[in-house]
C-alpha cells in the first residue's frame, strides 16, 4: 500500500511511542511499579571478552555481550517491571547503562550516580520499571581514558525496544542497525569535518576558541589526541560481508539505526530512496520529514520509513568513501534483483534539527537556567585534550562539580561552544526539549542526545523528576573522559 495512504494511521501510532509528555513528571502508577526479585530474572547479560568476525579477514577481540556484536536486542513493555541478571566474566569492574530510561540511579550504569559496579567475575540483578517507550540501548560507562581496549570503544552496545502500552500502528518490515567502528588508534588531527550541521557560527566563540588553540601550539604543544578507526561495520559486519536486507518492491520499512560509536559522528544514504524520520532518539518528532541523508551523532538513535519504491541492489552506507569502503555499510536487496551492489553519493545535504520541530519559543519560561561555555585546553593533559565547562573539567576523584536543582521545577541549560568540535550532549535519566538551536527557538522536540555544533550555541530544557544524582557529559567518550561531564542532584 503506498506510503500516502498509511501516512495517518501510522505516524499517528508512532506518535503514542513517548508515552506521553517527555518533560512531564514521571508519576503512574506503572512507573513506580516495583519488580519481583525473588524468581528467575527475565533476561540474562553476559560482559566476556569475545571474537567478532566483521569479514573472514577481519577478526577482532573486544569485549561483549552474549558473545555478540551487537549485544540481543532487548525487549521490553513500557509501564512492565523486570528483572536483568548482568554477569561481568572479565577481570575488571564494569557497569551496564540504560541509556535512555528514566529509572532510579542505582541501576541506571553511571558511577558518578552511585550505580555500584558489576564486580569482577560477579554478577548484580538489576530490577527496573522500563520507560519511556521508544528505541533505547545500553551500554558500558566505564572510563577508558587513553585505554582503547575499554569503555565504548569495546563491543558492549546492544539496541533495547520499550514497546509501547497501546498498538504502534503498521508498517511491513521493522529493521534495527547498529552501527559500530573497530580497531581503534589514537593520532593527533584527522578530526572529520564538522560543516554538516545547520547553524552559524557564533563569532566570538570562534575568536575564542582559535586564540586557545594558537596560543596552545605556539607554545610548542602538539594537537591533542583524537581517536581513528580501521575497521566499520553494520550489525557486526562489513560492506558486504553481513546478510543483505531483503525487501519487495512495495514494502513501507521502519529503520531503527543507532550510532554506537565512541567517538564517531556517523552518516547514512540508501540511493534512489528517502528516510522519512519520524523518531528521534525513540522520541516521535512533531514533523515527520523527508530527508535524503540521515546524520547521527554520537550516541542518538533515528528512527525512519522508506517506501520501497526502487527495485535494485544497493549499498545503505556512510557518505565518506574511506569509511564505506572500510565497511561502514550493507546492502539492501530487492526480489528478483542480483548482481553487485550500487552506491550512488547524494547531493550535499544540511543535518537541521529544526525541520523536525515546531518554531518558536515553548510559551513556557524556565524556572532557571544554568549557562555553560565549553572550552578545550589543547593537549594539557599528557596530550590529550581537557575539556571544561565554565573553566572547570569534571574532577572523577571528588565527583565535583555538582549542580543542585529542585524536584518539580523547569531548568533550561544553555551551552555556548568556544571549541571546533561537535559535542553530543547527554543528559541521563531524563528526556529533554530542544529549545533554541541553529540561531532559532524551538519546541516539541524531545531527545536524550544533541550535537552541538562548532562555535555555535544551544538550548535545552528538562524538569527535574528524578531523585537523586543524573550524569550529564558528552557522549564522545574522550570528552566526557577528560573533563565534560557535570553532576546534577534533584532534592
Amino acid at each position: 500500500m503506498p506510503i500516502a495512504r498509511r501516512d495517518v494511521l501510522k505516524l499517528g501510532g508512532l506518535g503514542l511511542l513517548a508515552g506521553g509528555g517527555a518533560v512531564s513528571a514521571c508519576n503512574s502508577a506503572e512507573s513506580s511499579a516495583r519488580p519481583d526479585t525473588s524468581g528467575k530474572a527475565d533476561y540474562t547479560v553476559r560482559i566476556a571478552s569475545g571474537r567478532v568476525e566483521l569479514a573472514p579477514d577481519t577478526v577482532v577481540s573486544t569485549t561483549v555481550y552474549n558473545g555478540q556484536f551487537p549485544g540481543p536486542l532487548l525487549r521490553f513493555t513500557e509501564g512492565r517491571p523486570v528483572v536483568v541478571d548482568v554477569h561481568n566474566d572479565t577481570g575488571t569492574p564494569e557497569l551496564l547503562h540504560w541509556h535512555g530510561q528514566r529509572i532510579p540511579a542505582e541501576v541506571d550504569g553511571a558511577s558518578e550516580e552511585g550505580t555500584p559496579f558489576i564486580p569482577a567475575h560477579g554478577m548484580r540483578r538489576l530490577a527496573f520499571t522500563p520507560g519511556p517507550a521508544g528505541f533505547r540501548f545500553y551500554h558500558t560507562h566505564v572510563a577508558a581514558h587513553g585505554d582503547l581496549a575499554r569503555g565504548t570503544y569495546t563491543g558492549q552496545a546492544g539496541p533495547v525496544y520499550i514497546e509501547p502500552k497501546t498498538n504502534p500502528g503498521a508498517y511491513d518490515r521493522e529493521v534495527f542497525l547498529v552501527l559500530k567502528e573497530f580497531e581503534p588508534a589514537l593520532s593527533h588531527g584527522g578530526d572529520m569535518a564538522q560543516h554538516f550541521l545547520a547553524g552559524s557560527e557564533v563569532p566570538d566563540l570562534k575568536r575564542r576558541g582559535e586564540k586557545a588553540t594558537a596560543d596552545s601550539l605556539a607554545r610548542g604543544m602538539p594537537h591533542g589526541y583524537e581517536v581513528g578507526y580501521r575497521a566499520f561495520s553494520v550489525n557486526g559486519r562489513k560492506l558486504g560481508h553481513g546478510r543483505p536486507i531483503k525487501v519487495r518492491a512495495g514494502q513501507l520499512m521502519l529503520f531503527h539505526v543507532l550510532n554506537a560509536s565512541a567517538t564517531e559522528i556517523r552518516s547514512l544514504a540508501l540511493p534512489g530512496h528517502t528516510f522519512k524520520v519520524v523518531a528521534l532518539d525513540g522520541n516521535p518528532v512533531p514533523r515527520p520529514a523527508d530527508v535524503p541523508v540521515l546524520w547521527i551523532g554520537t550516541a542518538e538513535r533515528v528512527s525512519v520509513l522508506v517506501e520501497m519504491n526502487h527495485p535494485g541492489v544497493w549499498v545503505l552506507g556512510d557518505l565518506s568513501d574511506d569509511d564505506r569502503n572500510n565497511g561502514m555499510g550493507t546492502v539492501v536487496e530487492y526480489a528478483g534483483r542480483s548482481g553487485p551492489p550500487q552506491w550512488t553519493a547524494p547531493p550535499a545535504f544540511t543535518w537541521d534539527y529544526r525541520t523536525f520541530a515546531h518554531a518558536g519559543g515553548t510559551g513556557r519560561r524556565p524556572d532557571h537556567t544554568f549557562d555553560f561555555l565549553v572550552e578545550k585546553r589543547n593537549a594539557a593533559d599528557k596530550g590529550f585534550n581537557i575539556w571544561t565547562l565554565n573553566g572547570v573539567p569534571f574532577n572523577m576523584d571528588t565527583n565535583k562539580p555538582v549542580l543542585d536543582v529542585e524536584r518539580g521545577r523547569r531548568y533550561r541549560m544553555r551551552f555556548r561552544n568556544a571549541t571546533d568540535d561537535i559535542h553530543p550532549l547527554h543528559l541521563h535519566r531524563h528526556t529533554f526539549e530542544v529549545t533554541h538551536i541553529a540561531g532559532t527557538p524551538t519546541h516539541g522536540l524531545h531527545k536524550d542526545v544533541v550535537m552541538l555544533g562548532s562555535y555555535q550555541a544551544l538550548d535545552f530544557d528538562f524538569i527535574a523528576d528524578q531523585p537523586g544524582l543524573s550524569l550529564f557529559h558528552c557522549h564522545q567518550q574522550l570528552h566526557m573522559d577528560y573533563g565534560f561531564m557535570i553532576l546534577l542532584h534533584c532534592s
